[in-house]
């Protein structure tokens, strides 16, 4: 996963999308409170309509009185009938508008009850069981338009508005699922299969956590893969390598023991199962460095504080005879000052002992090994160089012995490099030194 930080976030994207939705919703009320307005006033109050309605009033009212035989004194069945038009004002007068014998209805307070002809309109005489009477019915039902309008207007901003929250929770969980989908085919062996999320927030980091986690998991896999390989063919090798000496030895000291008769052919049989003995050796001791590569994860180390240069001269002293007893020429500086080191003795000549098998398997010793320590920024630095014979370039290595000296070197808190371009080979060791 990259390191560039995401400013993206969810919480931000809920919050965006809900003042969105809001003002959405906002804009929708206003919208459709206007277009009602509109319409109420144009239509459903156009003089038309009104008298329209008025006109069904009054001849609904006056088959009311005319089939109940209602006299104009019977004030509690008009209000009955009013009771059952709730947007309804009626005003009731005798014939000669002396006396107002009835008002009920959805009377305006301001009016404080009065009948005025602007507002409820002009008297109809209907006749009554008792005689004619003046009759005002009002229609007030534009109240309940508005209502409704209002009604309307307030659904379609929260439908406006769960609408849009509803698409953004659509396009987050299709993520969702998408991401749930890869990592299910992830899970299932599909490894070479990529997880991506678009986009900046946390479903896009999660995304690219797993995917991190998914490469992860096949360096892993190629990493022990490498290792069983390593492990097939240095098992296979090294029990083919040591089979051969071993049945040298075996018959070289049963002849030794059943054969052999003159002193000079006992002295050559011990000598071949010497030397036999001595590759047996290096093949354990390969064998050794293999485990101790892959056979532990932490190396158990027990370092101590030491004087750089005196370790140096025992350890590199030993290293230059070993060498010159081979028949290696060997060249060595050493550094300037004073120093002191914290390592264990025993696992840093493990790496020298390392390097010096490496040298006697693949130097040219028809030039000299150069052995330079140099003491620099805090550091002790300790470099071996040597050529290779060209007898040796096609030589195969599992390069055991040299991992071996990586990882102990790396356990010490240092570092260990090589360098070799076919021609001369060269180990770096370096170590915080006081």
């Amino acid at each position: 996963m990259t390191d560039t930080k995401r400013s993206g976030s969810l919480r931000l994207q809920v919050l965006w999308v809900t003042l969105a939705g809001l003002a959405l919703g906002a804009l929708v009320f206003f919208a459709v409170s206007q277009l009602g307005s509109v319409l109420i006033r144009d239509r459903y109050m156009s003089e038309e309509s009104v008298n329209r309605r008025k006109a069904r009033l009054y001849a609904d009212f006056s088959r009311y009185v005319s089939s109940q035989g209602i006299s104009g004194r019977d004030t509690a069945a008009v209000a009955r009938w009013t009771a059952e038009h709730e947007y309804v004002t009626i005003f009731l007068f005798n014939t000669g508008r002396e006396q107002q014998l009835y008002a009920g209805g959805r009377l305006d307070p301001d009016t404080h009850s009065g009948y005025d002809p602007q507002v409820h309109g002009r008297l109809y005489p209907i006749r009554f069981s008792d005689g004619l009477y003046q009759v005002a019915i009002g229609d007030n039902s534009q109240v309940r338009q508005r209502l409704l309008v209002s009604i309307a207007a307030f659904a379609a901003a929260g439908v406006s508005f769960l609408a849009l929250f509803m698409w953004y929770t659509g396009r987050l969980t299709k993520r969702i699922i998408s991401l749930s989908r890869e990592a299910a085919a992830v899970s299932a062996g599909d490894l070479e299969r990529s997880i991506t999320a678009p986009g900046n927030d946390e479903l896009s980091r999660l995304a690219d956590s797993v995917d991190d986690m998914r490469r992860s998991v096949i360096e892993r896999m190629g990493n022990e893969k490498k290792a069983w390989e390593a492990n097939t063919e240095l098992i296979t090798a090294i029990s083919h390598d040591i089979r051969t000496p071993m049945t040298a030895v075996i018959g070289y000291l049963g002849l030794l023991c059943n054969e052999a008769e003159d002193e000079a052919t006992r002295a050559q049989l011990a000598s071949s199962a010497y030397v036999k003995a001595l590759e047996l050796k290096d093949l354990t001791d390969e064998l050794f460095r293999y485990f101790l590569v892959y056979g532990k994860a932490k190396l158990e180390m027990n370092p101590e504080r030491m004087d750089a240069r005196l370790l140096l001269e025992q350890l590199l002293g030993e290293m230059e005879f070993d060498l010159r007893d081979c028949g290696c020429a060997v060249e060595r500086r050493d550094f300037e000052g004073e120093c002191s080191v914290t390592v264990d003795p025993l696992y840093l000549n493990r790496v020298l002992d390392n390097l010096q098998s490496n040298i006697r398997k693949y130097a040219d010793t028809a030039e000299p090994v150069e052995i330079v320590s140099e003491l620099c920024a805090g550091a002790l630095t300790l470099r071996v160089t040597n050529a290779v014979s060209a007898s040796q370039t096609k030589k195969e290595s599992t390069k055991i012995g040299l991992r071996t000296c990586e990882k102990i070197m790396t356990a010490l808190g240092g570092s260990f490099t090589v360098t070799n371009d076919g021609a001369h080979f060269a180990a770096e060791m370096v170590l915080p030194a006081e």
